[in-house]
C-alpha cells in the first residue's frame, strides 16, 4: 500500500472488511485520477471501433475524468462479483454468454455498492456513488487499484478469478489507502486472439466491436452483416470464446453466489424465434438477456437456425 494517515488506513480496512462481508469476493482502492488509457480510448472511440454504441461518445468526458462524475472524487473503491458457474448442468444455456445465465449483474451489485457508500457517510461524511458499466472506465481504474490486470482481450484478469467477475465501482470523496496495480501476466500467450472466430481484435488489447459476437448479438441493434454469419457459430447471446481459451480461467473457482445460476430452461432458438416481445420480456424478466431486446433476441436466433442448417 502506498501513504495515508491513520485514519484513511482504519477507514480503508473498515470499507474493505464491509465489502467482503457484503459478498464480494474481491476488494481494492485505487485512486479517482483520469484513468491511464484515457487518450486510448479516445483514440478508440475516434476511430469506430465502438460501432453503434454512441452512449460512449456522448459520455466520454466523464468516462476519462471521473471527478466529472462525483466532484471531489479521491479514491475509487473497485470490487469484484464472481460468477463462474461451472458446466452447465442445463446444456439450453450453451448459446448464452454466462454472464446472462442468471439474474442482472446491475440489480445485484448496486445495492451493495450503495450499502458500501452510506458506511462512508457515516464514518467519514463522504460522498460516494456506486457505479457499474457506466460512465466510468471501471476495467481501467480497477486495474489501476490492483484488482486485476487487462489482458489481450480487455477483459480484467485475476490471478485467483481469470476474468469470471463483474465489477463494481464506488467513487467517494473519502480519503482512502491505495493498493499496488498487478503487472500484466499475458506474456506471449495469443490464445484468445487466436480463437475469435470472428477475427475481432485488431491488435492485442484493442478490440473492434463491430466484429465481436457479443457486440453483435447484444448491443447492436437493427441487421446483421450477412458475411458475419457464418462465423457467429453457435451463439445467440454473447460470446464466452476468448475467455473459454484463457489460461488464467482453467482453474476458476465456481461462484458461491446462486443468484448467477440459471432459473429455468432457456426456451432455445426455435421457440424464442416465434416468441412475442411480451413472451420474452416474461421469460427473460430480471436478466441481462433483455438488453439485446426482444427484436435482437429473435433476429439471433434466426442466425442461429441458419447456421445450424448449414
Amino acid at each position: 500500500m502506498s501513504g495515508g494517515s491513520l485514519g484513511a488506513l482504519t477507514l480503508t480496512g473498515s470499507v474493505k472488511a464491509l465489502a467482503l462481508e457484503l459478498g464480494f469476493d474481491l476488494v481494492a482502492v485505487g485512486p479517482a485520477t483520469p484513468p491511464e488509457h484515457g487518450a486510448a480510448f479516445r483514440r478508440w472511440v475516434e476511430a469506430g471501433h465502438a460501432g453503434t454504441m454512441g452512449y460512449l461518445e456522448r459520455r466520454l468526458e466523464e468516462r476519462l475524468e471521473p471527478e466529472r462524475v462525483l466532484p471531489d472524487a479521491r479514491a475509487a473503491v473497485c470490487v469484484a462479483l464472481n460468477y463462474y458457474q461451472g458446466e452447465p448442468g442445463d446444456p439450453s444455456w450453451r448459446p448464452v454468454a454466462r454472464y446472462a445465465w442468471g439474474r442482472d449483474y446491475h440489480d445485484v451489485i448496486g445495492p451493495r455498492l450503495e450499502r458500501l457508500a452510506a458506511h462512508l457517510t457515516e464514518a467519514a461524511g463522504a460522498r460516494s456513488h456506486g457505479y457499474v458499466d457506466t460512465p466510468v472506465l471501471e476495467r481501467d481504474l480497477a486495474a489501476r487499484a490492483g484488482l486485476g490486470w487487462i489482458g489481450k482481450n480487455t477483459m480484467l484478469l485475476h490471478p485467483a478469478l481469470g476474468s469470471w467477475f463483474f465489477i463494481g465501482v464506488l467513487l467517494t470523496t473519502a480519503e482512502l489507502v491505495s493498493d499496488a496495480p498487478l503487472a500484466d501476466r499475458c506474456g506471449s500467450c495469443r490464445a484468445c486472439l487466436d480463437a475469435c472466430p470472428t477475427a475481432a481484435f485488431v491488435v492485442p488489447y484493442v478490440l473492434d466491436s463491430r466484429r465481436c459476437i457479443s457486440y453483435l448479438t447484444i448491443e447492436h441493434r437493427g441487421d446483421i452483416d450477412p458475411d458475419l454469419h457464418r462465423d457467429m457459430t453457435g451463439w445467440q447471446f454473447g460470446c464466452d470464446i476468448c475467455q473459454d481459451v484463457c489460461p488464467w480461467n482453467r482453474k476458476a473457482p465456481a461462484t458461491r453466489h446462486p443468484e448467477f445460476l440459471p432459473r429455468a430452461a432457456y426456451p432455445g432458438a426455435e421457440a424464442l424465434s416465434r416468441m412475442d416481445d411480451a413472451s420474452i420480456r416474461e421469460a427473460f424478466r430480471d436478466t441481462a438477456l433483455l438488453r439485446a431486446k426482444p427484436p435482437g433476441l429473435r433476429r439471433n436466433a434466426l442466425i442461429y437456425l441458419e447456421n445450424k442448417s448449414r
